[in-house]
Parts: C-alpha cells; sequence; structure tokens
C-alpha cells in the first residue's frame, strides 16, 4: 500500500500530464501537414502499447483514504483539460479550413487524431469528472460532452449503465459471442432513448413533466448546439464537417471501450428483477501501466464500478482471484475488437473460465446467453 504522503507527491502525478503530448502533435500534423499527421494516433495507440510492453504492468495500489485535497496534481489535468481541448479543436479547425494547405486524405488523418484527442482522452477526462461530487466538475464534463455531440452519455452512465450493468438493461455491457460491428450500432440507437428515459422517471417521481428546467437534456442540448455553431464560425461548411467527423471517431472510440470492458459478463439475477450486487469480477481488469497513464485509471474498471466516486489516483488494482484480466492493455485490445473472429478466439475462453471461477454453480448459462443475446453467433 503507497501511503497518502508519498501519493502527494508532484513527481508521482506527472505520468498522468502524458495526454498533453497529444496537443504539439496536432499543432505539427495542421501546421506541416503529409507524413506528420499520423503522429497522433500513433501517439496514443501505438507509443503507449509500445511503453506497455517495456514497463509491463503496475499492480500498487495507493491508500485509498487519501484525502482529495492531497490529490491536486492528479485532478489539475482533468480541469484544465476542456479549455485546452476547446483551443486545438477550435484552433486546428479555423487554421485548416482558412489556409487550405491540406489535402483532404490529409484533413481526415489528422482529424482522426483530434478524435484521439477529443475521444480517448476528452471523453475519459469528462468520465472522472462526471463522477465527482462539485458540480463545476460536472459542468466540466458536459462541455468535454458537448464537444463530440455526446452529452447524454452523463445520464446513460450514470442512471442506466453503472446500476444495471452485467443485465439485460444496460445496452453497453457487450453480449456473449456479440461482435462490435453489431454492438456499435445498437448501443448509438438504445442509449440515447434509455438516459432520456431515466431522467423522465426521476423526474416524475419528484412530481415534474420531462419538459421541466431541470432536465439535464435542455443543457446537453444546448451546449451541443453551441459546439456546432462553433464549428460553423471557425470553418464554414468544412469545419462543420470536420467537427462532427472528429465527434463520430472520438464516439466509436468510447463505444469500443464500452465493448470491452465488460463483454460477456453478467450478474447473477436473484428473481423479481433483482440482481446481485455489482462486484470487481464484473468488469476486465488491466494492469499495464503506460497506457493507465495515459487512461487515467481507467483499465483499473473492476474497482471503478465496486467503487463509482473514487478519484482515478486512488483506484485500486484487483487480481485475477477477485476480478478477470485482459491480456493485452486497452489499446491493443480494441484493435482486436474490430475483428469479431480474433477477439472471439481470445476472450471467449476467457469468460467461460471466468464463468467456471466465478459462478461453479450455474450448468447452463443459455438461458443467460438468451436473456442478454437474443441472436448468439459464432463460438459457444
Amino acid at each position: 500500500m503507497i501511503p497518502a504522503d508519498e501519493v502527494a507527491r508532484p513527481g508521482n502525478a506527472l505520468p498522468f500530464w502524458l495526454s498533453l503530448g497529444t496537443v504539439p502533435l496536432a499543432v505539427l500534423g495542421a501546421v506541416q501537414g503529409g507524413w506528420t499527421v499520423i503522429l497522433l494516433p500513433l501517439y496514443a495507440e501505438g507509443l503507449f502499447s509500445l511503453l506497455d510492453a517495456l514497463l509491463g504492468l503496475y499492480t500498487e495500489n495507493a491508500d485509498p483514504a487519501t484525502p482529495p485535497e492531497r490529490l491536486f496534481w492528479y485532478r489539475l489535468i482533468t480541469l484544465i483539460w476542456a479549455p485546452i481541448e476547446a483551443l486545438v479543436l477550435y484552433g486546428t479547425i479555423f487554421y485548416v479550413a482558412h489556409f487550405g494547405h491540406l489535402s483532404g486524405v490529409e484533413m481526415l488523418v489528422l482529424f482522426f487524431g483530434m478524435g484521439v484527442i477529443s475521444g480517448t482522452v476528452g471523453i475519459n477526462y469528462s468520465h472522472e469528472l462526471m463522477h465527482q461530487k462539485p458540480a463545476a466538475e460536472r459542468w466540466l464534463a458536459d462541455l468535454l460532452l458537448a464537444m463530440v455531440l455526446y452529452g447524454h452519455f452523463r445520464s446513460e452512465h450514470l442512471r442506466v449503465h453503472h446500476p444495471w450493468v452485467g443485465t439485460p438493461r444496460d445496452a453497453v455491457t457487450a453480449r456473449y459471442n456479440e461482435g462490435f460491428h453489431r454492438f456499435f450500432p445498437r448501443v448509438l440507437a438504445q442509449c440515447h432513448a434509455s438516459a432520456f428515459r431515466a431522467e423522465r422517471a426521476l423526474l416524475a417521481r419528484a412530481g415534474r413533466p420531462w419538459w421541466h428546467g431541470s432536465n439535464p437534456f435542455w443543457r446537453y442540448w444546448a451546449l451541443a448546439a453551441l459546439t456546432l455553431a462553433l464549428a460553423f464560425l471557425a470553418g464554414g461548411a468544412l469545419g462543420l464537417g470536420l467537427f462532427l467527423f472528429q465527434a463520430f471517431v472520438a464516439v466509436w472510440q468510447l463505444e469500443l471501450v464500452n465493448y470491452i470492458e465488460h463483454y460477456g459478463l453478467t450478474r447473477r439475477h436473484l428473481g423479481e428483477g433483482r440482481y446481485e450486487r455489482v462486484q470487481p469480477r464484473h468488469s476486465w481488469n488491466a494492469a499495464h501501466r503506460a497506457s493507465n497513464w495515459l487512461l487515467i485509471n481507467l483499465q483499473r474498471h473492476s474497482d471503478h464500478h465496486y467503487k463509482p466516486d473514487r478519484r482515478f489516483p486512488l483506484l485500486q488494482n484487483h487480481d485475477t482471484t477477485e476480478a478477470p484480466q485482459l491480456p493485452f492493455s486497452y489499446p491493443l485490445m480494441t484493435m482486436a475488437a474490430m475483428v469479431p473472429p480474433l477477439w472471439r478466439r481470445v476472450m471467449n475462453h476467457r469468460v467461460r473460465a471466468w464463468r467456471r471461477q466465478f459462478y461453479p454453480d450455474v450448468a447452463d448459462w443459455r438461458p443467460y446467453n438468451k436473456a442478454l443475446n437474443p441472436q448468439p453467433h459464432g463460438a459457444s
């Protein structure tokens, strides 16, 4: 256990600031064009996978009782990211649209990289912020989500995903044998509606209609309209198109991560619509050191679902006795998820091993498969 005094040292927080390395790469790609436009996605996907191979796993745990005020240098990177992302995103749109020096292919690759900034980093930081109590942090989460037109993710994540993860009521729990290319459109179609229903039900319990001003969807829609207007002002129709493209890339990356985090994992049904309490075993864990720097410990997902309001420096690593382990880090696992036969070869036997380890009394998993995935395909 790492004591609070050691956790609080600024030097220990510094690796989590490596996300700032995306900023000069975005500027370089926008100004120089050519081969430099590939550096931004290579930084996030390639460099950190290489560092994981070199640095290995990190399984030590910080003292979870460390006071929040001792975590200033960790929290600061998440607090300053929204203005940084806005400046980089809209500045790049303005520069590319007005100077016209990049080809169509260069612009697409560059703004694929911008989707890395707003997805791998921005949405991930918004995820950290939306779980915290201070209103300012939740507003920052909303601003980051607005820049990818995915504001409803906060409601869906807090009101639906966390209470119902590992059950048929959670759209983003990937079903056993469900390939990502079937998962992705299903989630896009279901999550906005499920998030809205959750907020409407919450308002109804307070005796308010869905159109009441306290419905956060009004804020989501207003912020989305603002971000679209700023994109058009910065770069006209071209700027709006580039903005929409990076938003799609960001959402695609988010849902790739959602796909791998709970693939095939289910909670025991207790009857009458009730399920067992969420435990570390209901999320896939990954202890890869470098990618956890970039993703601010998101890969310690087993502990996040166990203690959702725990700040990222204090998330605990769970070993194989408590949580299932991914064989590779998120960057490599998301690549595998894009090839469903490869994904099933890597993951399905691990799901079956998880079932034997944590639910040895369940002899027939067909009812679970049917409930979670009405049309299973591929290997059993």
